[in-house]
């Protein structure tokens, strides 16, 4: 049963209960390029506690650095070690994990940021924001050389997705042996300043359809996004929280590393998501309705 907080003495043994401060971004901290009411106060009053706070995003669209300029723009205090991106867990993953050869490369569904990543991590990547793959023209066999040192496809949010991308990642999935089918996190959907656009699990769909198996996922909730960020930062998972906006992520995320969560309704879930005969079987521990609400607990 979760916790619904109201009190500010709820709030503020909820603030001495826990040391590391884990958010989402898109629908906890702000939509699209508009910020929630009370965030900054929320994680200004969180650094005056000296809490450590990460950022954890499934947004793959930006770098760690990209996504750092975000921060600043919306005027949110954000060191680029603070801030943990699937981009960033994906190209992690393919360099420490895989251990990806050097003579091999990957081929990008995905925009400028998952590149930047993967490039800071000396993996080789074609495809992605290559101009000759963003085109609307036809595909067709007849003009495509298959490249055999592609060892992998990862598949992120691509706002410019098309045949040619779908066609060629199909192409080395099924004819590269070993191939590895990878995607940054399977959101159907994302909030945007504007309302809800598909996520990058929309993406990867096409591709999962005609091949008929699922890919690896490396942002929330696998646990690959966690281990990522443990390598980097040392933390307690007992003395750890998770705030988040979505269910099947953000709290499943919390809850597969064993740490707290915190869901705040300013996003993706809604009431019927979390009571009535068609709620959630995935349970936070506590739910508040913004992040805004902590600020109780000055």
């Amino acid at each position: 049963m979760s916790v619904r907080l109201s009190s500010p003495e709820e709030y503020a043994k909820l603030l001495d209960q826990y040391d590391t401060w884990m958010f989402d971004c898109d629908g906890v901290l702000w939509h699209g390029d508009r910020l929630i009411d009370g965030a900054l106060d929320v994680l200004r009053l969180l650094r005056e506690r000296n809490k450590k706070i990460l950022f954890v995003t499934n947004n793959a669209t930006k770098s760690r650095r990209s996504y750092k300029g975000k921060f600043d723009q919306l005027g949110v205090e954000a060191n680029v070690d603070e801030i943990y991106g699937s981009a960033y867990a994906a190209a992690v993953y393919i360099s420490s994990v895989m251990k990806l050869p050097k003579d091999k490369k990957v081929y990008v569904i995905g925009m400028a940021g998952l590149e930047e990543e993967l490039r800071n991590e000396g993996v080789s990547y074609i495809g992605g924001t290559d101009p000759a793959d963003n085109t609307l023209e036809p595909f067709t066999l007849e003009n495509f050389t298959l490249d055999p040192d592609v060892a992998a496809v990862v598949c992120g949010l691509d706002t410019r997705v098309n045949y040619t991308k779908l066609s060629i990642a199909f192409q080395y999935i099924t004819r590269n042996p070993g191939c590895q089918f990878l995607c940054t996190n399977e959101d159907s959907t994302y909030p945007s300043a504007n309302g809800l656009l598909p996520g990058a699990g929309a993406i990867s769909a096409p591709l999962r359809y005609a091949l008929g198996k699922d890919p690896l996922s490396i942002g929330k909730p696998a646990k690959t996004m966690l281990d990522c960020i443990q390598a980097k930062v040392h933390f307690d998972p007992k003395r750890t929280i998770m705030v988040g906006d979505r269910l099947n992520t953000d709290i499943l995320f919390g809850q597969a590393g064993g740490v707290s969560t915190l869901l705040v309704m300013t996003g993706i879930t809604q009431e019927t998501d979390i009571t009535g005969p068609n709620a959630s079987p995935i349970i936070p521990d506590y739910i508040t309705s913004s992040i805004k609400d902590l600020s109780a607990a000055k």
